[in-house]
């Protein structure tokens, strides 16, 4: 018998968890699901991402996620619809359509679909 993946879950660090908290709620449509002193985890169409207080910004300033969705186009309207600065999808060479979202300690989450 094999073991089985069932999802990962990525764990960002956060300068400022009330500020990432508002962000990812009010930016990019996440709900808080729940929050410690220096934790919270967001969720949205049934994935996760967890912060953790962190006080070096080079950390999150290096750290990127990758977040797969069928439809980077709709995503990007929606973030713009709630005003966040973002770029239009992009066609990659690798063969994905990607969307860039910089969050506000400099966490950089990639939602892409196969282009």
């Amino acid at each position: 018998m094999s073991g089985k993946v069932l999802s990962t879950v990525p764990i960002l660090a956060s300068l400022d968890l009330a500020e990432s908290i508002a962000f990812y709620t009010g930016k990019l449509g996440f709900v808080l699901i729940a929050q410690m002193e220096d934790y919270a985890i967001l969720g949205r169409d049934g994935c996760e991402i967890h912060f953790y207080a962190c006080d070096n910004a080079l950390i999150a300033e290096n750290t990127a996620c990758y977040v797969r969705t069928p439809g980077t186009d709709a995503l990007y309207e929606e973030f713009r619809g709630r005003g966040t600065t973002v770029g239009p999808p992009e066609v990659r060479p690798w063969g994905m359509k990607e969307l860039y979202v910089l969050d506000p300690h400099g966490n950089l989450l990639k939602f892409g679909e196969p282009a």
